[in-house]
């Protein structure tokens, strides 16, 4: 679908909603300029798949709930869009909701295309949502992750996590949840293709 004239240069939230409901194409609104999102590997949809199964159990009778890839977030400071892989928000949504404002975990995983968007862009952009406490980024060429948590002062630190290794998330309101490095890459088959 090509867009008419009067929103190729700035989109409201509201304008960007519309197109995007009659929409085959997904894409995020970012500064007020949509971007068209590229299809995922193999390996990636594995990877999302395993993460939010793992979450959704674990989320089971606290309220909360786990979502995958076409639900999008709205960065309310900014008033941009997104669509993380793998979120988790005790937000009350309906069944008609679009996106969400209030998740406490993000994780994305990292493609060739969007590496550097989502651990730098998305990065800053994530950062802004007032309830978010964690925010993973996975690669899927290698068994590696990078753990961005806000601490009690509010404050952003940072670990790289290996092959071995376990992602500790404190965020979940049941408690914490260890993924191990395993378990995230369960059935990922390795190959040049996707190194």
């Amino acid at each position: 679908m090509s867009l008419p004239a009067r929103f190729i240069n700035s989109l409201t939230s509201e304008e960007y909603l519309e197109i995007e409901a009659s929409n085959k194409v997904r894409h995020e609104l970012v500064g007020g300029e949509m971007f068209a999102m590229a299809g995922a590997s193999n390996a990636h949809n594995i990877i999302a798949l395993n993460i939010a199964a793992i979450l959704r159990n674990h989320l089971r009778g606290s309220g909360c709930r786990a979502y995958i890839a076409d639900m999008k977030v709205k960065i309310e400071a900014v008033d941009d869009f997104y669509y993380p892989d793998v979120m988790a928000s005790c937000e009350k949504a309906t069944a008609g909701s679009l996106y969400l404002t209030q998740p406490f975990l993000i994780i994305e995983v990292l493609s060739h295309s969007t590496a550097k968007t989502d651990r730098r862009e998305k990065l800053a952009a994530y950062r802004q949502i007032v309830n978010l406490q964690e925010y993973v980024v996975i690669y899927q060429d290698q068994k590696r992750a990078e753990l961005h948590r806000k601490d009690e002062r509010g404050a952003w630190q940072s670990a790289i996590l290996g092959e071995n290794e376990v992602v500790y998330l404190e965020a979940s309101p049941n408690g914490a949840l260890t993924l191990t490095i395993n378990d995230i890459y369960e059935d990922v088959e390795f190959t040049e293709a996707n190194v």
